[in-house]
């Protein structure tokens, strides 16, 4: 269809008529269909002061449109064992590395879409995840979840405030790595990890600087949080009643109590298990 002779360099988006032509002529044609007509090909001319299209000429075979073999050409012949061995100098391609990730590595279906969905984002990953296989020490399979839900919610989550890409992230994936592994072994809990995570972002420390020059290290000394216990419990004996009453939610009040008198620093899992043993 033609629209005029409007500038070749000009985008198709700064044509004043281009929108008019494509409504006008869907609107042309499911007129024509419903009517009990039928669509020919053919080229149409837009007349830009009536704002219709035309009947120019029609076009019916291949040979009206000159499309002719090229004689000069030689045929081109792909033995079985070249093609082989292209296919097999291909990089895994984003339907197979989703795969993995769902089938190997245990991801969630929307996790491995989002993270194949571009090449930046499973490099990154995958720079992560091994990272994190040889700071824990563990299987591929026991650092992929941690590490994708970590790359999805704290980390894009922080370049989309700061409006940077992945290419641009002020922490590297050795760096997030390092600091998931201080999740992973015990020394820092996941509350103090998202305070640890926004100073690497200002600075570019690395985790384990800032833990230790920040006093951050998780405790797990039993006799420090029974006596914070102790204490929550002294203070809060309707409350006790009230749990062992059967009001379990209440559970979740003095473990952040305990947890706010340790300063965010006391192990979550022991903190849990003394206090259902203070508790009843």
């Amino acid at each position: 269809m033609q629209t005029g002779h409007a500038d070749r360099n000009q985008k198709c988006e700064l044509d004043p008529f281009l929108q008019q032509v494509v409504e006008y002529e869907a609107q042309r044609q499911v007129d024509l269909i419903e009517s009990g007509g039928e669509v020919v090909q053919e080229t149409r001319l837009f007349d830009a002061n009536k704002g219709e299209t035309r009947s120019m000429r029609s076009k019916e075979d291949a040979h009206d449109y000159r499309y002719f073999p090229d004689p000069d050409l030689l045929p081109l012949d792909l033995d079985d064992e070249f093609v082989e061995e292209c296919r097999a100098s291909l990089p895994e391609l984003p339907d197979a590395k989703r795969a993995r990730y769902e089938g190997d590595l245990g991801l969630t279906a929307y996790n491995a879409a989002v993270i194949t969905a571009e090449h930046e984002t499973a490099y990154w990953f995958e720079a992560l995840l091994a990272a994190g296989v040889k700071k824990q020490g563990k299987a591929e399979a026991d650092v992929a979840k941690q590490s994708a839900n970590w790359l999805m919610s704290e980390l894009f989550g922080a370049l989309n405030k700061m409006g940077k890409g992945l290419d641009e992230s002020p922490v590297s994936p050795e760096q997030g790595a390092e600091l998931l592994a201080l999740v992973a072994d015990g020394t820092i809990s996941g509350s103090i990890a998202k305070q640890v995570f926004e100073i690497m972002l200002e600075t570019g420390q690395s985790a384990e600087a800032i833990v230790e020059e920040k006093g951050l290290k998780q405790t797990s000394d039993t006799g420090a949080i029974e006596a914070e216990i102790a204490k929550i419990i002294a203070a809060n004996q309707d409350k006790v009643a009230e749990y062992q009453s059967g009001k379990d939610k209440l559970f979740g009040f003095f473990v952040g109590q305990t947890m706010k008198a340790m300063q965010g620093k006391a192990n979550p899992q022991v903190v849990n298990d003394l206090l259902k043993k203070a508790l009843g």
